[in-house]
């Protein structure tokens, strides 16, 4: 199978005015159509600029980042940050249609906000502003409005690290509901080993800076995920290799 994103010894460095700062060193991997890939690693180690470089927004240093889906065009993207990044002044409905009229091409757009309002479970809060969601429902109105273009890849950068634990978890299990009804490829940053495990078909795991490739490993879980596999001893298996591969 044709990969939709190609790592290929890919290195970044900023310019900080002292000789750069290394951000990344020679990291290679490959990302499959329909996957769900989790990206964990120590804080500073280079995950969020991965993301980055997979949309487009960054150019390596050195090394390639390839695209497979178009010849010579980067694939359809929808991000997703830690902060929901709602508009204030504009309800559920008007900010998950925001990137259409952006893009001038809105004219479907409220058939299409009224089915993803409906995958994400926000029935009847079309109206509601900002202000009166809970971090889970701001989180959910990032996922479809990340989903209203129909991207190829969806980026997810610790989009639930600043929910409480129960409703972390339970986002977990939404995104994988979601996931399964689009079958969209996925690649997410978590701290979290246990939601790494529970979500993704495969886990990369990130060395401190400069973050080079440590660990690329087939989670090999059955699905459907049910939450009765985190206690088992398969999950445990797992989530200790991950562990010991950040720990190294």
């Amino acid at each position: 199978m044709q990969p939709i994103v190609q790592s290929r010894a890919v290195s970044m460095t900023f310019p900080d005015g002292n000789g750069g700062l290394r951000a990344l060193n020679k990291v290679s991997f490959q990302i499959y159509p329909n996957e769900f890939v989790c990206v964990l690693g120590p804080s500073g180690c280079g995950k969020t600029t991965l993301l980055r470089l997979m949309a487009g927004l960054l150019k390596p240093t050195s090394g390639e980042m390839a695209f497979g889906l178009r010849a010579g065009e980067l694939p359809r993207t929808g991000f997703v940050f830690q902060d929901a990044n709602l508009m204030p002044w504009r309800n559920v409905q008007e900010n998950i249609i925001l990137p259409l009229e952006l893009s001038g091409t809105s004219v479907e757009g409220i058939k299409l906000t009224e089915e993803l309002i409906d995958l994400v479970g926000l029935q009847g809060f079309e109206r509601a502003w900002p202000k009166d969601l809970s971090g889970g429902m701001a989180q959910r109105v990032a996922i479809a409005r990340a989903l209203i273009h129909d991207p190829d890849l969806l980026l997810l950068d610790e989009p639930f690290g600043a929910l409480d634990a129960l409703t972390r978890e339970r986002m977990g299990s939404e995104l994988l509901r979601i996931w399964q009804a689009r079958q969209k490829t996925v690649v997410m940053v978590t701290h979290s080993i246990s939601e790494a495990v529970f979500l993704a078909d495969r886990v990369l795991v990130l060395t401190p800076r400069p973050g080079t490739l440590a660990l690329d490993m087939k989670i090999d879980l059955p699905r459907p995920r049910t939450e009765e596999m985190r206690y088992s001893d398969d999950f445990g298996r797992l989530a200790r290799q991950i562990k010991g591969a950040i720990a190294s």
